[in-house]
């Protein structure tokens, strides 16, 4: 009797510590706001944070989680997903909260040197900035981006993820993952990835859902369910924008080393 009551009290101490440790380290947390500075905008693009009042969307603009962003025809916006003082130089305007933009017009060059977490959305485009969390644990950094890909095209460039980290794309028909990866995902679920990888999940008209992990090099297309190489023409396109994202560097690798990070993609 005495030994199970040793027992238990171990027990209950050890669940104590375990408890105040947890607490320590929730204590320990800090989040850190995320925003999508927009950085480029060639032609007509505008914005609305609550999917009902639009206003005219320019260079150095500041958006929260939950906007929305169209692009007109013969258009394009570049977005660097991060925090206030990611922009690279100039300072955003403002945090949109639904007003008007008091900022300059669109400024003439791509994401001048920026090098990682960058959006380019294509013309005739509508995505929605679901969420951009950064939480520091004290002991890595936990980063979230949910971004729901309505209509059209966009081409992003990601940094390299920690394990706990997630990027995913929604579309209307699946989800994709990505990690570390330079890619073009269109709302259709076609996928082009310039380097690293992205685990794309379709739904089929019937609920099933079909799993293909497409790599650097290569295209994935829902309506035949095959993932080819990407055509020397289109794989050009790629790398010049590529280029227009990030400055004058170096054409982008097509292969990058294997990441073993499991990859999970939610289907919601």
């Amino acid at each position: 009797m005495n030994k199970m009551s040793l027992f238990a009290r171990r027990l209950l101490g050890g669940s104590v510590l375990l408890a105040l440790f947890a607490l320590a380290t929730q204590a320990m947390a800090e989040s850190i706001p995320q925003y999508a500075t927009v950085t480029f905008v060639k032609g007509s693009a505008r914005y609305s944070s609550d999917n009902k009042t639009w206003h005219a969307l320019k260079k150095g603009d500041v958006l929260a989680p939950g906007c929305l962003i169209q692009t007109a025809d013969k258009s394009i916006v570049d977005i660097l997903l991060g925090d206030k003082g990611a922009s690279g130089g100039g300072g955003p305007s403002q945090i949109s909260t639904g007003k008007p933009s008091a900022s300059g017009g669109g400024g003439g060059g791509g994401g001048g040197g920026l090098k990682s977490n960058i959006v380019r959305i294509m013309e005739n485009s509508y995505l929605g900035i679901d969420k951009l969390l950064v939480e520091n644990t004290g002991t890595d950094m936990m980063a979230e981006t949910q971004l729901d890909l309505r209509a059209g095209q966009i081409m992003g460039n990601v940094k390299k993820l920690s394990a706990s980290s997630k990027y995913e794309i929604k579309i209307p028909n699946g989800v994709a993952g990505i990690r570390g990866t330079t890619y073009l995902i269109s709302s259709s679920g076609v996928v082009e990835v310039l380097s690293g990888s992205v685990l794309i999940v379709i739904v089929a008209a019937d609920g099933t859902m079909n799993q293909y992990v497409v790599t650097a090099g290569n295209s994935f297309d829902p309506s035949t369910g095959l993932i080819t190489p990407i055509p020397p023409a289109t794989l050009s396109q790629l790398q010049k924008i590529y280029q227009e994202l990030h400055g004058a560097t170096p054409t982008p690798p097509t292969t990058i080393p294997k990441d073993h990070t499991i990859i999970y993609v939610s289907p919601n």
